[in-house]
């Protein structure tokens, strides 16, 4: 089936972040379908260097809450915490968001890097202009601009399915803890936490910053 550009961009401005969601089972079927269509985002290198944990199990997703849970309390119980407002509940709030959601799906990034870093981590060792360009390479790390890129996709493809989901990385504050939960292999990093379910809200939109104020034209 095609679709429209006016589709198209209808599907981009009305693509929400949810937070709430109903009862409702989601199909195995269409979820690897969405996580199938989502690997076809732009990469480095076409190394593909995602790896998509797509959890349905209920008592999982509870083991991954307690642990972000857990951690979550231990930073609102330090005294620099106090100082950054009601930091507790928010982290609560947030946990209680995928805890409650029907699926939970884990990405996570094989380690890379290309032979240009190989190249600049050999000389840096020397050469303060080589440490500078790996500094600068690693701002904009290559591996997590690729497993975005597919996250971007997924977001897109579960709301044209009728689904709604939320991209999280707060979780990866307890990210040793949910790599022993999935058995993640060594060589691989969960880098964000997606609830996924049919939305059990309908948030409004927010304004967007116009594109004059967010984009220089360079003539």
């Amino acid at each position: 089936m095609s679709i429209k550009t006016n589709e198209f961009i209808d599907l981009v401005k009305s693509r929400r972040s949810i937070r709430a969601w109903q009862d409702k089972p989601v199909s195995e079927e269409l979820l690897l379908q969405a996580i199938e269509l989502a690997t076809y985002a732009p990469n480095a290198g076409n190394q593909q260097n995602w790896h998509f944990y797509l959890i349905l199990k209920r008592e999982t997703i509870n083991a991954i809450a307690d642990a972000v849970q857990a951690t979550a309390e231990r930073i609102a119980a330090w005294p620099e915490a106090k100082t950054i407002g009601d930091i507790a509940n928010r982290m609560l709030q947030r946990t209680a968001i995928f805890r409650s959601a029907p699926v939970g799906i884990a990405v996570a990034v094989k380690q890379y890097q290309s032979p240009i870093d190989q190249v600049l981590a050999l000389k840096e060792k020397t050469d303060p202009q080589a440490k500078q360009m790996r500094e600068w390479r690693n701002m904009a790390s290559s591996k997590i601009q690729s497993v975005s890129s597919a996250i971007a996709n997924l977001l897109l493809i579960l709301h044209q399915m009728g689904l709604g989901g939320l991209w999280m990385t707060g979780p990866i504050q307890a990210k040793g803890d949910i790599e022993k939960i999935l058995n993640v292999p060594s060589g691989e990093d969960i880098v964000a936490y997606i609830p996924v379910g049919y939305p059990g809200e309908s948030p409004s939109p927010r304004e967007r910053k116009p594109v004059k104020e967010i984009c220089t034209v360079i003539q």
